[in-house]
């Protein structure tokens, strides 16, 4: 059975792709994965926050006592001089291409251009062999329209597309208002592949501390459904690649995301849950299912439940909506 499939260009030996998590932060994380059957590796964002804050810290440390003595004004050579960039993520793409045989796409996780083009190069430098931008934002400002936000992403997008030769990939929430058009934008702009959907974590109150508090849950199946609609939807109105991101757990679920039209099923929740063997799993099951069902390969079987290859293609629209709510059935209230 062909389970090959190709996601941004690249051939990969299965769709299954070991998505972003700290089961990727890791050199031996990455070789487990890779002995697992992942057939690519998606490494954990290089967050912007983080960067600025380790410079912001080594330029406070540089310039204390500058104003007690003026020859330290000159002493200590400028900013730029010292290594306050992602060093040791870089290693970690370095030492990943040279010891794994999969793809290994780097990711970064930035709301401004900025130098955001420099750490795009540095990682494509480092042998990424493709590129994940992660684009994450809370707009809270009530003075920032939608279309500015979308503007300043496009001009993100647009500005690490001319940094970099490696393919791109945007990784976006499902927050748009009209989001069949941004994706349009965001491929036109340089993108060479969308991945559906970032997770927002949500914030939880602690009652006994009285603080705002960060608080984790993995993703659940039902949570498919929102790109299994959207993926759905572009597959045949976009020249770009797709990945199915949030609620993959089961051969079920990795089989319902290919024909909806997705390239990769991307893995994350899954295999923090249940280790990296899940992987293997998951590719038996679908070599399974698609010779029970008389496939040939991945690439036979995708995107035939799209919107563009169903009959009824309401279905992904209001039908869906107004068939959900017509069965409803007055047994269930009993």
């Amino acid at each position: 059975m062909d389970l090959h499939s190709r996601y941004l260009g690249l051939r990969l030996r299965t769709p299954l792709v070991a998505s972003s998590s700290p089961l990727t932060g890791t050199l031996d994380g990455l070789r487990r994965l890779e002995d697992a059957g992942a057939a690519a590796v998606v490494l954990p964002s290089l967050f912007e926050e983080d960067i600025t804050a380790l410079s912001l810290a080594v330029h406070g440390a540089l310039e204390a006592g500058t104003g007690v003595f003026a020859e330290a004004l000159d002493y200590l050579p400028e900013l730029p001089d010292y290594a306050t960039g992602p060093d040791a993520y870089l290693e970690l793409v370095a030492a990943a291409r040279d010891a794994l045989q999969i793809p290994v796409i780097a990711s970064l996780n930035g709301t401004t251009p900025g130098g955001w083009t420099e750490h795009a190069r540095a990682v494509e430098q480092a042998g990424a062999a493709a590129l994940e931008l992660n684009l994450y934002q809370v707009v809270a400002d009530p003075d920032e329209s939608a279309g500015l936000v979308e503007a300043r992403s496009i001009e993100l997008i647009g500005a690490v597309r001319a940094a970099v030769g490696i393919p791109l990939a945007v990784k976006l929430g499902p927050y748009y208002t009209a989001f069949g058009h941004f994706s349009r934008a965001v491929v036109t702009a340089g993108a060479d592949g969308l991945v559906l959907f970032n997770r927002f974590y949500q914030p939880d109150l602690d009652l006994e501390s009285l603080e705002v508090t960060p608080h984790l849950v993995l993703s659940q199946a039902e949570e498919l459904r929102l790109p299994l609609r959207w993926i759905g939807i572009l597959r045949r109105r976009l020249v770009a690649s797709l990945a199915a991101s949030s609620g993959i757990h089961q051969v079920a679920d990795v089989v319902k995301a290919l024909l909806a039209g997705a390239d990769a099923a991307m893995l994350a929740s899954v295999l923090l849950e249940y280790g990296a063997p899940h992987l293997r799993k998951l590719e038996a099951g679908l070599a399974r299912w698609l010779e029970e069902r008389e496939y040939e390969s991945v690439e036979q079987m995708k995107g035939s439940l799209s919107q563009a290859a169903i009959p009824n293609p309401d279905a992904f629209e209001r039908a869906n909506y107004r068939e959900v709510l017509r069965s409803w059935s007055s047994d269930f209230r009993h």
